[in-house]
């Protein structure tokens, strides 16, 4: 939907984080302002928390401190900006929409839900599905306190069903799916990276926590190293996190470093070449995750057969393609669905090749003009 004839439009984006950590929310809003930006609409990013250097468009108006929620390390608002701070901060921006990142912080995106302008239209996007009982009972208590400044939105979106029902729990709203999007070009015109043909590649890209399952994923290769009759093969382990020592001494103890390699963390540029490098993209994480970018954005590459674990989040990206989830927390399991696809080069081209099809219908300029849309009818509503 390209929204032609239609004015330009001033939207901020409200984030209770920083910007300097590519996760998934920050990759939403900034996939999204960097399409409406193109297409003339002015965008700025309004977060609390660290931005990265010369990022003009994003403002920083409040400090946080790091805390660990849903297997992550995140950012959260320390003390509660102050009003006047907000209000002035407004009028002089003067914004059409206002599109705020949920769950949302008291202290920080609930206060610009309740100062906005009556001609500004108030965006909901919910993204978390929390894992673990004590992440439900605190996001149960925070859609408690979130009752009365849910109501001020104009249109609530969740990205995917699994989302959609943790808000209609927690926060007593129905909210429509309109799922994340991907600047799909960027993935599927991405070269592969030098050398990277000398054997068959396997690649995790994640976080090294816990629920990202990269060590299922180490003992899955330990158990393909003894199997006989493979073609040659190594695991490619992108990222950085906590769990880096301790994969390491798995690695050690069980001599895989012929076939194991960490790169470390990999930025945003660089990522679309190593899915376009990659033979067998493994998502391996046992649960927590709303959606699921990163599948997406590696079907895109075309060049590489993707499979994930049976969460909710990545079975609302693969609920068409069931054949490519394994269980969660089961290496065995996950070593023979990679032995098939090492020993089959055809099904891991067709699988690649539908992923690349599948994948092109989360681009951007469709997401965010089904978004755009959004904005324009609830200003419409709201201004006459």
């Amino acid at each position: 939907m390209t929204n032609t004839n239609k004015p330009l439009l001033k939207i901020g984006f409200i984030l209770d984080g920083g910007l300097s950590e590519p996760d998934g929310v920050q990759q939403y809003i900034l996939t999204l302002g960097s399409f409406y930006k193109s297409c003339g609409h002015k965008v700025v990013y309004i977060v609390a928390g660290e931005v990265n250097y010369g990022q003009a468009d994003a403002v920083s108006l409040n400090s946080t401190m790091a805390v660990r929620s849903n297997g992550n390390r995140l950012t959260i608002p320390i003390l509660p900006v102050r009003q006047a701070r907000i209000r002035q901060f407004l009028k002089d921006q003067q914004f059409d929409v206002l599109h705020i990142q949920a769950p949302y912080n008291p202290v920080f995106g609930e206060r610009f839900i309740y100062l906005a302008s009556k001609n500004t239209a108030i965006i909901g996007t919910f993204h978390v599905v929390p894992n673990g009982w004590l992440l439900n009972v605190g996001n149960f208590m925070l859609g408690a306190w979130s009752r009365l400044s849910i109501k001020r939105f104009d249109k609530i979106i969740s990205v995917s069903d699994a989302a959609a029902r943790v808000v209609k729990r927690d926060f007593g709203v129905k909210t429509e799916v309109i799922p994340n999007p991907i600047n799909y070009p960027r993935f599927k015109k991405a070269k592969p990276l030098a050398g990277s043909d000398n054997c068959l590649n396997i690649l995790f890209l994640g976080r090294l926590v816990k629920r990202k399952g990269c060590l299922d994923l180490i003992k899955a290769i330990y158990i393909l190293s003894q199997t006989a009759d493979l073609p040659p093969f190594k695991l490619i382990i992108c990222g950085k996190g906590p769990l880096r020592s301790s994969l390491d001494n798995f690695v050690t103890t069980h001599n895989l470093h012929n076939v194991v390699e960490f790169k470390g963390f990999v930025s945003e540029e660089i990522k679309p070449r190593y899915y376009a490098s990659a033979d067998i993209t493994v998502f391996p994480a046992s649960g927590g995750e709303s959606f699921g970018i990163v599948l997406l954005e590696a079907m895109a590459s075309g060049r590489s057969a993707v499979i994930a674990a049976d969460n909710e989040g990545y079975k609302t990206v693969l609920k068409h393609q069931p054949e490519q989830l394994f269980p969660t927390n089961n290496p065995a399991a996950l070593a023979s669905r990679i032995e098939q696809l090492m020993l089959h080069p055809k099904l891991r081209a067709d699988i690649a090749a539908s992923g690349s099809a599948y994948a092109a219908k989360f681009d951007v300029k469709l997401v965010g003009g089904t978004l755009l849309d959004f904005y324009y009818k609830a200003l419409l509503k709201k201004r006459s």
